[in-house]
């Protein structure tokens, strides 16, 4: 199969029929989810305060509720309006805004505690029309996004390289701008575990976090995923369990109290509902 961004621009290929895949598919949830939880633990965020987090390529706010589970607040941007609205109907918590990273992240100096991307940073590599230049846009992006984090900030980029090259042009570029930081390749030696994972830091002296799977111990079939280490963790902190009826309505209080629009309680609150994460 065509990767996506040989298929069409991005704006274009995640349309309204694309976008609800992302919101109804169980599958392509459970992964977007295991990935951003990933992302999560390689920020090493503060665990005693919430963060403010930049997603970027948030789409339709699954990596954004992951956020939201650990405790953070975030600010999400996308070049698709489609998923964007799915994000609305899901009603994230949230701020939300349309725009292209290769035009530069609009935000002012120091905004943000770190920044995390699920499957994004790729579609940079590649020149949808005539004027884009991949290189000047991955420049453009890492600059204005190294200005808008907060000295010894984190990012984290899990992405689908195509090959080396992209690779190479990517993290030259995070160089160039100021960033350090490398590679984590999770599960290296399995075609269908195996994922990328590019950790940037803006100061201080920090090593790169440490890969899982690179052990010849370690048997794949007893990993434990990254969701249930969370939920196991959570249930150990003796914090909510996540999508409960006391956790659903803490959130909706959480957002009363923010000014934004709630559904009214009734008996269906915290049923499970087809479509939603």
């Amino acid at each position: 199969m065509s990767r996506p961004e040989h298929q069409a621009p991005p704006d274009i290929f995640y349309n309204d029929d694309e976008a609800k895949k992302y919101s109804s598919n169980s599958r392509i949830i459970k992964i977007q989810v295991e990935m951003c939880e990933r992302a999560i633990e390689l920020l090493a965020l503060p665990e005693d305060q919430p963060s403010l987090i930049l997603d970027i390529g948030c789409g339709s706010g699954l990596s954004g509720s992951a956020l939201e589970e650990a405790g953070h607040q975030w600010i999400g941007i996308d070049i698709s309006s489609a998923m964007l609205n799915v994000a609305v109907d899901r009603e994230v918590e949230g701020d939300l805004i349309l725009g292209d990273m290769g035009h530069g992240m609009p935000f002012k100096a120091g905004t943000f505690d770190g920044a995390i991307s699920i499957s994004a940073i790729q579609w940079l590599c590649h020149a949808n029309h005539s004027a884009h230049n991949p290189r000047k846009r991955l420049y453009k992006f890492f600059s204005t996004l190294l200005a808008s984090l907060t000295r010894c900030a984190r990012c984290v980029f899990q992405f689908y390289p195509e090959n080396s090259d992209e690779i190479e042009m990517i993290t030259t570029q995070a160089m160039k701008a100021g960033f350090y930081g490398g590679l984590v390749v999770d599960y290296p030696n399995s075609t269908k575990a195996k994922k990328y994972f590019l950790v940037l830091m803006t100061g201080g002296v920090a090593q790169l976090p440490k890969a899982l799977g690179t052990g010849e111990e370690e048997d794949e079939t007893n990993r434990v995923p990254y969701s249930k280490r969370r939920e196991m963790a959570k249930q150990a902190r003796g914090k909510l369990v996540k999508g409960s009826k006391e956790w659903i309505m803490k959130k909706k209080e959480r957002r009363r109290q923010q000014g934004k629009e709630v559904r009214a309680d009734s008996r269906y609150t915290a049923r499970k509902r087809s479509g939603r994460f």
